[in-house]
């Protein structure tokens, strides 16, 4: 008999949503499950806090612990024109990762076992996998469990055409007086220095009307050092109006944007969740809300005991758009400033957001797509098309 039903490796968002999942999970069970959550003991291997960040229609179920909601949203193209919008049906939200894990650690019930170790193998089987890892105090440790699910980065990355790196630096700040509107955010504002390929921008997002979450983010090929983003985040600062600012605390990170496909089975008993399980949407690195549904998902097969393969959350033509965007932003056929100015001052920030969440039909997406620079991504949409078939039938 296996130690577990379920182990989750990684406490991060799609460690910690699906750990969450597993208290519904065992109330609908007429025999509970027996699940541990594994992460690494506190140390060099411990990810700082971090802020993740959403949309979705007000109600959700982290509403309880959200950090900070917007509901008004504004666009700053590259000459400073402002567009501002509501983001109805959608409700901008910001979560704290320490509160998440505050609060699994407070509801995992007696079933739901934390446990602090450094995984170091992971071995599938036929009736379950084994893995392999070491203590707090560096002793061996074997586990057996029905089903794993990984939510590590994988190694290698999966092979695509196509990869980027949405990296950024955010700090959290304070001022003197009142300086921003706490229910209003600017999602995107596209006044620093662009890159040559790729895009950057700066954004803020309230926390009172003296504090504020601001960062600086690039869509590109490789990330920038520690002094060079400070030095993006003062002249941000500066652009925005805000020249004289107190740093309480920042954030910093790395988000991979690729065409490549990333396999949610890994064996017959293993399973990746998360960017490890294709939950970031290339086009955006949004993640959490993809997260949620492959944990929504996995939760309802073993209430069933059906085999819980984890979902890739993003549709097949989304995936295909977002390979699109990807290469023209990389070959620097179309601006990324230019590119999401004319998307959002042209249509609702609301249809944009349910495009980019993937909750969008065919019709306003197409739609959409006759604000965007039409000659330049119908080039690297044939570019793409050409690419694809050429794979297929090459050896």
């Amino acid at each position: 008999m296996a130690d577990y039903d379920v182990v989750i490796i990684g406490a991060g968002a799609a460690g910690l949503t699906l750990a969450d999942r597993m208290g519904e999970v065992n109330q609908r069970r007429d025999s509970p499950l027996r699940v541990a959550l594994v992460e690494p003991p506190r140390g060099p291997h411990t990810p700082p806090p971090r802020t993740w960040c959403f949309w979705e229609p007000d109600g959700g179920p982290w509403d309880r612990l959200l950090a900070a909601r917007w509901e008004d949203l504004s666009v700053v193209g590259p000459d400073g024109a402002e567009y501002r919008s509501s983001a109805a049906p959608y409700v901008y939200k910001m979560l704290r990762s320490a509160d998440v894990q505050a609060h699994v650690r407070a509801t995992a019930d007696e079933h739901v076992e934390q446990r602090e170790l450094y995984v170091q193998r992971v071995a599938d089987g036929t009736d379950h996998a084994a893995l392999t890892a070491l203590g707090p105090d560096g002793d061996r440790v074997v586990l057996t469990a029905r089903w794993v699910f990984d939510s590590r980065p994988p190694s290698p990355v999966p092979a695509g055409r196509t990869h980027l790196l949405q990296h950024f630096r955010g700090w959290f700040v304070r001022t003197a007086e009142d300086s921003f509107d706490p229910d209003a955010a600017v999602l995107m504002d596209l006044r620093p220095p662009q890159p040559r390929h790729g895009v950057a921008f700066g954004y803020v997002l309230p926390l009172s009307t003296r504090e504020a979450l601001v960062e600086y983010t690039e869509f590109g090929r490789t990330p920038l050092t520690t002094p060079e983003y400070d030095l993006a985040l003062k002249d941000y600062c500066d652009r925005a109006g805000l020249p004289e600012v107190e740093v309480t605390a920042t954030e910093q990170g790395r988000i991979p944007m690729t065409d490549a496909r990333f396999a949610t089975r890994a064996g017959r008993r293993l399973f990746r969740v998360g960017t490890a399980g294709g939950a970031t949407r290339p086009s955006t690195g949004y993640t959490f809300s993809g997260v949620g549904r492959q944990a929504a998902a996995i939760a309802e097969a073993l209430v069933h005991d059906r085999v819980p393969v984890p979902p890739v959350p993003h549709r097949p033509r989304h995936l295909a758009m977002d390979a699109v965007m990807l290469r023209a932003l990389d070959s620097g056929r179309v601006s990324g400033a230019d590119f999401f100015t004319r998307l959002f001052s042209a249509n609702r920030f609301g249809d944009v957001l349910a495009f980019l969440d993937g909750e969008s039909g065919l019709a306003r997406e197409l739609a959409m797509g006759w604000s965007t620079p039409v000659a330049a991504m119908a080039l690297s949409t044939a570019d793409h098309l050409w690419y694809s078939l050429s794979s297929r039938f090459s050896p």
